[in-house]
């Protein structure tokens, strides 16, 4: 089992373990090298910002000699988010933990000034206002501010991956939308996919989401009724993982998505077929919903004998 590493990309795995180490060559390359490719730069500057949460000083020593470096900038705006999200305090407890919530809130505007110079440097790139969406959704911001990232966003490149999880989280009860709205969102996706896209994945997560919404995490029971799992079969009839230029960058968090929903819903060969496809990487979502998502994958895993 590889924790929190869902891609099949072996120059991120080295840039990861790289970084872990304090060592960022491999990370700036990695990204230099992701420029005019929204999918893989996304998913890159995700994972190499979660392996420096609590040494972004890193990358902010090697932007004092690179100013006009767009991967920096992008890089370290992500990696304030990612930091910032460790410092959210649960919801139930705001009320006793003020300090906190104001560090969060100012760890959150932190990255505001990196993404914005990111996205000025690059100004094709959609990935920097993928991260101003998480932005927004952490600030809790209006809901116009909401939908204005989103389409600086998608209008760049209608199809990231990444963007449409955001946008379908925005949308989720859990975050004051509705669950009419989220499954609304998460069909046309899928049914606009490009070949190749795992946008038809947004299906499962959005059931996740809003089921997720009015329920602590729980074991494998009553999660989905009939009329979710026809959903989710259906989507899952519309995936094909074939893509010109090789696998899509997210499809192992697609068969993580599927292969969740499937096994939940007590489907088990569909389970099976797409979680012997993640090649033991799993992703937070949609484990998280259940619990410890390491535990989560290994249990579904177990039982269905991978």
């Amino acid at each position: 089992m590889i924790p929190d590493r869902p891609w099949a990309d072996t120059i991120l795995d080295e840039a990861v373990i790289s970084a872990q180490r304090g060592d960022i060559g491999p990370a700036i390359a990695a990204l230099a090298a992701s420029r005019g490719d929204p999918e893989t730069r996304s998913l890159r500057v995700e994972a190499l910002s979660r392996a420096l949460i609590g040494a972004s000083r890193f990358i902010e020593a090697q932007l004092a000699y690179d100013q006009g470096n767009p991967d920096l900038w992008l890089w370290l705006g992500r990696t304030r988010l990612e930091e910032a999200w460790d410092l959210r305090p649960d919801v139930r407890a705001r009320a006793v933990q003020a300090d906190r919530l104001h560090a969060y809130q100012s760890a959150m505007e932190s990255a505001r000034q990196p993404l914005l110079a990111a996205a000025g440097l690059a100004s094709g790139d959609p990935v920097p206002w993928e991260c101003l969406m998480w932005l927004a959704v952490g600030l809790d911001r209006p809901r116009a501010d909401k939908d204005a990232v989103w389409h600086e966003c998608s209008r760049r490149w209608p199809s990231l991956y990444s963007a449409a999880v955001v946008r379908l989280i925005t949308l989720s009860p859990g975050w004051g939308g509705s669950a009419q709205e989220t499954l609304a969102f998460a069909r046309s996706a899928a049914a606009h996919a490009p070949e190749g896209s795992p946008l038809p994945a947004l299906v499962p997560l959005a059931h996740f989401e809003i089921t997720a919404a009015g329920r602590a995490p729980m074991s494998r029971g009553g999660w989905f009724p009939f009329e979710a799992q026809r959903d989710i079969v259906s989507a899952a009839g519309h995936w094909s993982e074939r893509r010109f230029g090789g696998a899509h960058p997210r499809s192992i968090e697609a068969h993580n998505a599927f292969g969740a929903a499937f096994f939940l819903a007590d489907l088990r060969r569909p389970a099976r077929a797409h979680l012997s496809r993640t090649d033991g990487r799993f992703s937070r979502l949609p484990w998280s919903h259940l619990g410890d998502p390491a535990q989560q994958y290994r249990r579904a895993c177990a039982r269905l004998n991978l």
